[in-house]
C-alpha cells in the first residue's frame, strides 16, 4: 500500500513537471518561470466540515497550504466546524469568488449536493477529500482522495479480532458523518464479534471520557475499544485507567498523545488515513488540470489508506507529527 501510494504521488509530481514544460493550458506566470515550477498562480478553495485547531485537520491544512507554496499556487483554507449549513455557504462564496478550483471533503454530502453541483455548472473543477466518496462521481466532482471508510474499520477490526478482542464498543464522535457510520459498519464485519455503537462529542472529550468509563464499568465482557477519532482516543486511554478494564483500544488517526500511547503500548495501533497528503494532492491534481487537463485517478478513488502505526513504527511517526505533517 506505502509503494503504492508512493508512486501515485510521484506520477502526480512528474506529471506536473512534464506540463510546465509542455506549454499547454498553463497561466502566463508559468510560460514565463523557468518551465512553471512553484509559479502556476492557481487560485484554489479548500472548505472541509473540521474546527479550527483540530490536530487532525491542522495537518490537511498544512499539506494544501505547503503544496501551494510549492507550486506557486493561492490556497484559502476553511473549516465549518462540523456545520453542514455552513460548509455550503462557504462553497457558495467560493463559487461567487471565481475560484480556479475547490478541495471539499464531505461528510454530510447530501447537504452539500446543490453547491458542488453549482460549483460544477460553473466550470469550477472540484475534488472531494476525506469523506463522501460514494457521492463524489455523482456530484461531478473530478476525483475523491481518502480512505475507503468500509475497508478501514474492516481492517480494523480483523486486526482487534487477532489481538483476542470479541466484545467492543465503536465509538462515534460526530452525529451524521456518513464515514464515521461506515468504519462502525467494517469493523463490525472485521470483527466478527459484537459491536456497539457508542455516540459521544468530539467537542466534550470530558464527557466522552465519563461515558465511555461508565460504559466499560457497566460491562465488565467488553474487551476491546476502536475510537474514530484521535481526540476522543487519547481519552479513551484514561477511561480505560479509571475503570480497571482490561479492554484492548485502537483509533483511527493521529496526534501526539496517540502516537506516544502507541510508542508505549498503551494503544495497540492507530489506522492512518496520511491526511497531510489529503490535503497536499488535491492541490497538486488541481493543478494539473488546470495547466494540461490532467486527470488522477482514472474515475477510481485515490487511496491515501488504510496504513497503521504500530508500536513498531510510532517513534519515527511521533517525530514526523512534531512537523506537524503526521
Amino acid at each position: 500500500m506505502r509503494l503504492r501510494k508512493g508512486v501515485i504521488v510521484a506520477a502526480s509530481a512528474a506529471l506536473l513537471l512534464a506540463a510546465g514544460c509542455s506549454g499547454t493550458g498553463q497561466p502566463e506566470s508559468a510560460a514565463s518561470g523557468g518551465g512553471g515550477e512553484g509559479t502556476y498562480g492557481y487560485n484554489f478553495t479548500v472548505v472541509t466540515h473540521g474546527a479550527a485547531g483540530d490536530t487532525f485537520w491542522d495537518v490537511v491544512k498544512k499539506g494544501s497550504e505547503k503544496a501551494g507554496t510549492d507550486l506557486g499556487d493561492t490556497v484559502t483554507y476553511r473549516d465549518s466546524n462540523g456545520d453542514p449549513t455552513k460548509q455550503a455557504q462557504l462553497i457558495d462564496a467560493a463559487v461567487n469568488e471565481k475560484v480556479d478550483g475547490l478541495v471539499v471533503s464531505m461528510a454530510n454530502p447530501d447537504a452539500l449536493k446543490a453547491s458542488i453541483e453549482k460549483a460544477v455548472a460553473a466550470g469550477i473543477p472540484v475534488i472531494t477529500i476525506n469523506s463522501g466518496q460514494d457521492k463524489s462521481k455523482e456530484f461531478g466532482a473530478l476525483a475523491h482522495v481518502g480512505q475507503d471508510e468500509v475497508i478501514a474499520g474492516r481492517g480494523a477490526g480483523e486486526q482487534l479480532k487477532a489481538a483476542g478482542v470479541t466484545k467492543s464498543l465503536c465509538v462515534i464522535q460526530e452525529a451524521g458523518n456518513i464515514g464515521l457510520e461506515q468504519r462502525c459498519q467494517g469493523f463490525a464485519e472485521g470483527l466478527g464479534g459484537t459491536v456497539e455503537n457508542l455516540q459521544v462529542e468530539n467537542s466534550n472529550p470530558s464527557g466522552a471520557q465519563a461515558t465511555i468509563k461508565s460504559k466499560l464499568q457497566s460491562d465488565p465482557s467488553i474487551n476491546g475499544i476502536l475510537t474514530l477519532g484521535p481526540v476522543i482516543g487519547a481519552v479513551a486511554i484514561k477511561a480505560v485507567d479509571e475503570s480497571g478494564s482490561t479492554a484492548k483500544l485502537a483509533t483511527f488517526d493521529l496526534n501526539a498523545d496517540v502516537t506516544q500511547a502507541i510508542a508505549d503500548g498503551k494503544m495497540l495501533f492507530a489506522v492512518d488515513q496520511q491526511q497531510y497528503v489529503q490535503g497536499y494532492l488535491p492541490i497538486v491534481m488541481l493543478t494539473l488540470y488546470k495547466s494540461n487537463l490532467n486527470t488522477v485517478g482514472g474515475g477510481q478513488p485515490v487511496l491515501t489508506g488504510p496504513g497503521y502505526v504500530t508500536q513498531q513504527n510510532a517513534a519515527q511517526v511521533k517525530d514526523l507529527a512534531a512537523q506537524g505533517t503526521r
